[in-house]
This record gives structure tokens, C-alpha cells and sequence, in this order.
């Protein structure tokens, strides 16, 4: 993908990074709620920059315990949707949790969230579970929740700086 650069996330990006979810799920993260996560054992961030701005195009934020690591968010800024972020976001945090040794990715995703839904299965996680009315929409409807995951093998590094 040109244009863009991976790098690990620094607190100047937290603003961002709470924006972007804002903007992207029902359940807003705040940046406090993203600082108290990446203190969390084994978690980490990365973000998809815009190398002409700098700008914060995108985010994922990952908790990784022995071997399985766990995607816990993944969000796009919304006027760069449909540009390739998400899976050139979603590439790198794969990598980079291969590379730190985990040997199986999760995730949960909402079960009408077709366009996530897509981009993970294009790169090889199978759904699993189904978890009645576990997201809890802003309307006051729920949406349900799939769980997905994938065995990885450690790759060529593509580290974020």
C-alpha cells in the first residue's frame, strides 16, 4: 500500500486513535480507556500514518498472553475507508504478533459488520462462536457477536518504528 507507514503507537496518537473509535463503534473508547489498555501485560499498538501528513489514518490496538494473541480493536479514520487501510493495518498486526511468537490470532467482530467480516476471512480466520446481543448499539438495539481466529507462522518482520 503506498503512502502509508506502520509505527508503533506514541501517546501523542491517543487522541486520534479516540477519535477514530468514536467515529468507527458504538462502544467509544476514551483516550484514557486506550492508555489504561496498552498498560495491560502483553498489549500493544500500532497505527497506519499517512507519510505525506503524519496523520493518523488508523489503528490497532492487540493483548498477546503465551502463544494467542487477541485484536481487540481495529478502526480506520472514515473518509480513508475503502482505501486499503484496514488491510494493511490488519497485515502488520498479524506480523508483528507472529514474530512476538503467538502461533493463533482472535478476534470478535459483529455479525453484520460485512465489511470486516471480509477483510478478516480474506486473510485466512475462520468464524467460531456466535455470542447473542453482545454489542450494545447506541439505538439500544445489540447486534451479535462472532468470534474468528487463525493460526500464524512467523513472517518477514515489517516492523512498525
Amino acid at each position: 500500500m503506498t503512502g502509508y507507514e506502520l509505527s508503533v503507537v506514541e501517546e501523542t496518537d491517543i487522541g486520534a486513535m479516540a477519535r477514530i473509535h468514536a467515529l468507527s463503534f458504538d462502544d467509544v473508547w476514551t483516550g484514557a480507556m486506550i492508555r489504561r489498555i496498552l498498560t495491560m501485560p502483553g498489549a500493544f499498538g500500532i497505527v497506519a500514518r499517512h507519510g505525506r501528513q503524519w496523520s493518523v489514518a488508523g489503528f490497532a490496538l492487540l493483548r498477546q498472553a503465551a502463544d494467542q494473541c487477541e485484536i481487540l480493536s481495529l478502526a480506520v479514520s472514515p473518509e480513508l475507508r475503502g482505501d486499503g487501510v484496514g488491510g494493511f493495518l490488519f497485515d502488520g498486526a498479524m506480523e508483528q504478533a507472529a514474530n512476538a511468537g503467538a502461533t493463533r490470532l482472535f478476534l470478535e467482530v459483529a455479525e453484520d459488520n460485512d465489511v470486516a467480516r471480509r477483510l478478516y476471512e480474506s486473510r485466512g480466520l475462520l468464524p467460531g462462536r456466535r455470542r447473542p446481543d453482545y454489542y450494545r448499539r447506541k439505538d439500544g438495539t445489540t447486534a451479535s457477536a462472532v468470534t474468528m481466529s487463525c493460526r500464524l507462522e512467523a513472517q518477514d518482520v515489517r516492523a512498525p518504528r
